[in-house]
């Protein structure tokens, strides 16, 4: 439930946008971003927690002074969703490329402290925040072509944003177990290797 807090502006922004003024959905998103901001931060979340929530506020931010600057350009309201997306995947894509995938933060405020540098959960919060990466890339693409050549299938695109969310949740949801499993199973594998050759 962390993930699904985390993207409430950008839900909230593909709930609004087409049925509102572009400038007013956008807006929105700039709002819920800096109020969830501020309660987590009142409640000690720290900012590296935050890094998708700090990447939404400054989106919309450009994005809201875009459209109120060319309040009758139809590219911002055609592919702010298919942008926003892309956003999210530079920002994630970013945080791989600076050894700082954005997930470990998240992932800290419910592993303990003992685990956090540790090469298990570098590498479990590196896959994640692939594959994250990749799902933002391939929804801000597939939009971005949808709305090109299907510009009235808004299912095609609603059903995609839900798959590059839900997929990747159920991903990070599941996977650390997968490779604590092979961790051990690897480990257990080592020592009875080692055992049998003394």
């Amino acid at each position: 439930m962390q993930y699904l807090r985390s993207f409430l502006p950008w839900i909230a922004v593909s709930i609004l946008i087409g049925s509102v003024d572009v400038r007013l959905a956008l807006g929105a998103g700039l709002a819920v971003a800096v109020a969830l901001i501020g309660y987590q931060r009142v409640g000690g979340r720290a900012w590296d927690a935050q890094v998708v929530e700090i990447s939404a506020a400054l989106f919309f931010a450009v994005a809201t002074t875009v459209a109120c600057a060319a309040p009758d350009s139809a590219f911002v309201e055609d592919y702010a969703s298919a942008g926003s997306s892309l956003w999210l995947a530079l920002t994630a894509w970013g945080s791989l490329a600076i050894g700082r995938p954005f997930t470990l933060g998240i992932a800290r405020t419910t592993v303990p402290a003992e685990h956090w540098n540790s090469p298990l959960f570098l590498s479990v919060n590196k896959a994640i925040t692939a594959v994250w990466a990749a799902a933002f890339t391939v929804t801000g693409v597939g939009s971005a072509l949808l709305h090109h050549y299907q510009p009235d299938n808004s299912t095609a695109r609603t059903a995609l944003t839900i798959a590059g969310i839900a997929l990747p949740i159920l991903f990070t949801v599941r996977y650390p177990d997968i490779a604590r499993a092979r961790f051990v199973a690897a480990q257990q594998t080592a020592a009875t290797t080692q055992d049998s050759t003394k």
